[in-house]
């Protein structure tokens, strides 16, 4: 794994002991659009690292967001392309050079192609690495849903508790069921008195009748022979 000194560039003598150099070696990496912040799914997107020596070569390095670090290409000073796997093509990424300029492309930018990217050059058995420069999608904030404020009904008072619906024809049927277990009801309980009132005079005449048939005494006294009048000569 490549690790990163704390400063540009590190000397390997051969005994293999990293030295540090008085000489330092200014590299810069880029979007070769300027105007690009932010890399889109599926964007091809284009770097360019400038070098000092234009003989020296360059190496392309990807550090991931979990920070590991991951060899990418390796562009001779003759135009020599090398991908990792010593590959000479790739399905993800293209690599040039002109110039000072060792170019790298991103053919179709993803999720695993976003951290930094560092260009990193050997001369003299030095190695120097450029800054890095950042691809990240751009970060996306979530807005909150605003819940809308309620709305009141025309005819409709905070303290009623039934609120009125529009729906007539429900309120229609509504109704309709409540007459009829309203007037079945009292329909029959006016047919029963109806009745029973017919049944009352019935019996009355009934009685009265009976009572009609015995004979009354005379004058009022049980027994009682009629008296014949008086004649007045």
């Amino acid at each position: 794994m490549w690790l990163f000194p704390s400063i540009y560039h590190m000397d390997f003598s051969p005994a293999g002991c990293p030295g540090v150099q008085g000489q330092r070696y200014e590299m810069e990496v880029r979007f070769r659009d300027r105007s690009t912040t932010h890399p889109r799914v599926g964007q091809r997107l284009e770097l360019e690292c400038l070098t000092p020596k234009e003989d020296s070569g360059a190496f392309w390095i990807h550090q991931d967001k979990g920070g590991s670090l991951h060899f990418i290409v390796f562009i001779s000073s003759l135009s020599r392309i090398t991908f990792s796997g010593n590959q000479r093509t790739s399905t993800r990424f293209e690599a040039s050079k002109d110039g000072k300029f060792y170019r790298l492309v991103v053919k179709s930018f993803t999720p695993q192609d976003e951290g930094n990217y560092f260009c990193l050059m050997n001369s003299n058995q030095v190695l120097y690495f450029s800054p890095g420069q950042p691809a990240f999608f751009p970060v996306t904030t979530t807005v909150a849903p605003t819940t809308p404020a309620p709305t009141t009904q025309s005819g409709i008072t905070e303290k009623d508790p039934c609120p009125r619906t529009p729906d007539t024809e429900t309120s229609k049927e509504t109704n309709f069921f409540c007459n009829i277990f309203i007037w079945v009801p009292l329909s029959g309980a006016c047919l029963l008195l109806l009745l029973a009132l017919a049944v009352t005079i019935i019996l009355c005449q009934q009685t009265r009748r009976r009572r009609c048939r015995c004979k009354r005494p005379a004058n009022g006294k049980p027994n009682a022979k009629a008296s014949v009048p008086s004649r007045h000569v």
